[in-house]
């Protein structure tokens, strides 16, 4: 599968997509929400993992534009300091799943197999 992971802490990212690659995907990462939009509008990703608390556009705001353009593609938001009503927000608006940060990589992996 091709994922994409939208995440501004590059630490986190590379662990995630290294986690998501050994299990055989095609993994991308972008560190803002206006980067991961454009990687989206060439339709590479077939899921998108999302951070939701982000500077620039927060992964709510990323969650809106994709879901004018492109309702039924997977995402799922990662979140490891977003408020209730933010999660609230993102399960509104159609996110997949969601997944806490820090967590077992393997969670990753899981959201992935659900979808």
């Amino acid at each position: 599968m091709r994922i994409l992971i939208v995440d501004d802490e590059p630490m986190v990212a590379t662990m995630i997509a290294d986690a998501l690659r050994d299990e055989g995907n095609e993994v991308r990462v972008s560190f803002s929400g206006e980067d991961g939009l454009l990687i989206i509008e060439e339709g590479w990703p077939e899921a998108v993992f999302l951070d939701i608390v982000m500077p620039g556009l927060d992964g709510n705001e990323v969650l809106r534009r994709i879901r004018v353009s492109w309702p039924r593609l997977p995402v799922i938001i990662m979140t490891g300091w977003a408020t209730d009503e933010q999660i609230t927000v993102a399960r509104r608006l159609g996110v997949s799943g969601v997944v806490t940060k820090p967590s077992a990589l393997k969670n990753f992996v899981n959201a992935i197999a659900q979808i």
